[in-house]
């Protein structure tokens, strides 16, 4: 049988190629009809109490998921902005009946997951453990307590990650282009500060939860192996029981684009690049006519990443940055575009030109055929891959009642996707790419790059802002004459004076920090001319140790000792001279004074520092008290911010007893236990073993 098989094969294959068609390889094939979406089944009902279920059936996994989501406006905060964030966040930190302890315990006993937000609550388990989770989840919802002292830490854990957020150029980018895009009195503007959060209540807490969480404003998405019969029984026995009650509308003015572009910075002091973005408001809801459209004219602009011309130009024609893209965001209110990027200091400017060409490229040049198909090709695969998980069904169902969708919105979606022209990509580019009325937010080096960016704004000036995007006091203009030297001279001074300084020929100073709950203590050791250790330790563990013995340098860390070759030693050996500062001439040090910036709020006048192996810092000393303030030092691409305060006399000599360091978004708070400058320093302790 196999035997007549191949004949049989063989025979079709032969004469399939007799009569050979001739393709016409000049041209790509006409593109057939697009694919009927076949959307899975759900099913929709709604509880006495107002709440609306709606169930997607899977039974290809024991898993179940269940989902609580709020359909409200959103709730404008005010001097107390995050305390809606804080409420949903504090929902699981314990109940009537049980503690965070016992409810986190309860979870993982029986292998859950279970979040709290300030919309609502999510949670998954397998099938056999659905009633144990949804017993979890109704007391969480229904009986929630928000324990003062839950409230503290998650204030204090706040205030650590806004410490760490305020000198992360994405962050201050992103803070700033909100304010602007919509105002600081719109909640979708509204920004949580150290204030803000220090003004936070739990009556605060309790009141939003009792206003808005109502199942009235509510839905509940069931998904996985469960069938809707159960769904209804379980939904009514542990949701059944919620009050309904009235729920405020809350009622925003869209916020117009800016009549001409404007140009914000916020300083990043030290920064080696500069952070983009160039955004607006735009009015489009999900569902709109314009919606598919749109964002295929924004996919060729940024929104397909590699494809996208912003990439194109950027990173492939100008070798300006690794990636740049664009965002043209839908929203039942408020949505907006942005196009972002990270550049170098030196082509900021140049960034800009090229991606606001790129705006005005799709609205006055037609995208020719074989790009739009690509990019139509792509999102129909991106969208058509979404349908593998029933989560999507679910939310497909979801938004079609929150935007009041067409019923058949989502199954005709590649059709419609498919029958996008060349003319109405053009069109949607004209109607939501603005090149010309846009805020073009710039977080980076204000010395180095500010003062190229004023022709670039319609109205020839810079506005400048703080990392949370209130608007930032210009500085000052530098005295005629006043020189670096005459600065740093000034900060000697300050500190005590070169002849009380210079007798100082032992220094020790005990430091330690708070990190997660865990304590990092560190002592540093300095003996006249050039001796220099440090040593760090965790709750009583050593962690590591630097040693300068005045020759030989080396880190000990895990009981292993590498000493230290070349630059390393060098820049060890010039870390460890005491008060250089006075000896900057002798050892090489040059010094510029280049301008008058803020610092906390204080003025300062800034001067850059280069050693004799060319390791650039810029230090910041007080117009006010002569202290320095802030050091940034740059290494390579990065830059490390160390911020020093609450300075006090130790034996006439005055030093910082608090420096926070910054590294990224990493942030770190050492705070002096003591100072001793009158002690001598065994020798020992600079030993290298």
């Amino acid at each position: 049988m196999k035997k007549y098989s191949l004949i049989l094969l063989a025979f079709i294959l032969a004469h399939s190629t007799v009569l050979p068609q001739v393709a016409d390889r000049s041209r790509p094939p006409e593109p057939g009809p697009p694919p009927r979406i076949q959307l899975g089944t759900h099913e929709f009902f709604t509880l006495e109490n107002g709440l609306r279920v709606i169930v997607v059936e899977n039974h290809s996994l024991p898993r179940v998921s269940f989902r609580i989501t709020l359909d409200i406006d959103p709730v404008p905060e005010g001097e107390k902005a995050g305390y809606t964030s804080v409420a949903g966040e504090l929902l699981r930190a314990g109940t009537a009946r049980h503690s965070k302890e016992e409810l986190d315990e309860n979870i993982d006993f029986i292998g859950a997951s279970l979040s709290t937000s300030a919309t609502g609550i999510s949670a998954s388990c397998l099938s056999r453990h659905t009633e144990t989770l949804l017993s979890l989840m109704s007391e969480i919802l229904l009986h929630p307590v928000f324990p003062e002292d839950e409230l503290e830490k998650t204030r204090k854990q706040l205030l650590s990650a806004l410490q760490s957020t305020r000198d992360d150029p994405g962050t201050m980018a992103e803070n700033v282009a909100k304010v602007l895009r919509y105002g600081p009195d719109n909640p979708y503007g509204e920004l949580m500060t150290e204030e803000t959060v220090s003004r936070i209540t739990r009556n605060d807490l309790v009141q939003y939860y009792q206003t808005y969480f109502r199942p009235n404003a509510a839905y509940l998405i069931v998904v996985g192996d469960i069938d809707s019969e159960n769904a209804h029984k379980l939904a009514e026995k542990y949701f059944g029981s919620w009050e309904p009650g009235e729920v405020p509308e809350h009622k925003h003015e869209f916020p117009p684009a800016p009549g001409t572009n404007r140009v914000a910075f916020v300083d990043k002091a030290g920064a080696v690049q500069s952070v983009i973005q160039v955004t607006y408001p735009v009015k489009l809801s999900p569902g709109h006519p314009d919606a598919i459209p749109a964002a295929v004219a924004n996919s060729i602009l940024g929104g397909g990443v590699f494809s996208g011309r912003l990439m194109q130009n950027l990173r492939e024609t100008h070798a300006y940055t690794y990636g740049a893209r664009s965002t043209l965001n839908t929203d039942k209110l408020m949505g907006y575009f942005s196009a972002s990027t990270s550049v170098r200091n030196s082509v900021t400017d140049s960034a800009l030109v090229e991606i606001l060409k790129e705006m005005e490229r799709m609205r006055t040049e037609p995208v020719d055929d074989g790009h739009l198909q690509l990019v139509k090709n792509v999102m129909s695969g991106s969208f058509a891959r979404s349908l593998e998980d029933p989560q999507t069904v679910a939310r497909f169902a979801l938004n079609t009642r929150l935007y009041n969708l067409p019923e058949n919105y989502y199954s005709t979606y590649l059709e419609k996707l498919e029958a996008v022209t060349p003319e109405q990509v053009q069109e949607m580019s004209r109607k939501y790419i603005l090149p010309h009325n846009a805020y073009l937010v710039v977080a980076g080096n204000r010395g180095e790059v500010a003062g190229k960016l004023e022709k670039l704004a319609g109205n020839g000036m810079v506005e400048f802002y703080d990392a949370f995007g209130k608007p930032a006091e210009a500085s000052g203009e530098l005295p005629e004459g006043l020189t670096a030297w005459d600065v740093i001279d000034r900060y000697v001074e300050a500190v005590g004076g070169a002849e009380r300084l210079d007798q100082i020929k032992n220094l020790t100073i005990h430091m330690s920090a708070e990190v997660q709950g865990m304590t990092i203590e560190a002592v540093s050791y300095q003996k006249a001319p050039n001796l220099y250790a440090m040593s760090m330790s965790m709750n009583g563990a050593p962690l590591m140790k630097q040693v300068f013995d005045g020759k030989r340098g080396a880190v000990v860390a895990m009981q292993q000792v590498q000493e230290l070759q070349g630059d390393a030693l060098a820049q060890m050996k010039a870390q460890a001279v005491m008060n250089p500062e006075l000896r900057y001439h002798e050892l090489g040090y040059t010094a510029e004074l280049t301008g008058m910036e803020k610092v906390n709020g204080k003025e300062t006048y800034t001067v850059k520092i280069t050693n004799p192996l060319g390791l650039e810092t810029i230090d910041y000393f007080s117009v006010e008290t002569g202290y320095r303030l802030r050091r940034v030092t740059i290494v390579g691409e990065n830059s490390q911010v160390n911020d020093y305060g609450n300075y006090r006399e130790v034996n006439g000599v005055v030093y910082p007893f608090e420096m926070t360091t910054s590294l990224g978004q990493q942030t770190l708070v050492m705070k002096v236990q003591e100072v001793d400058n009158r002690s001598e320093i065994d020798q020992g302790v600079f030993a290298i073993d």
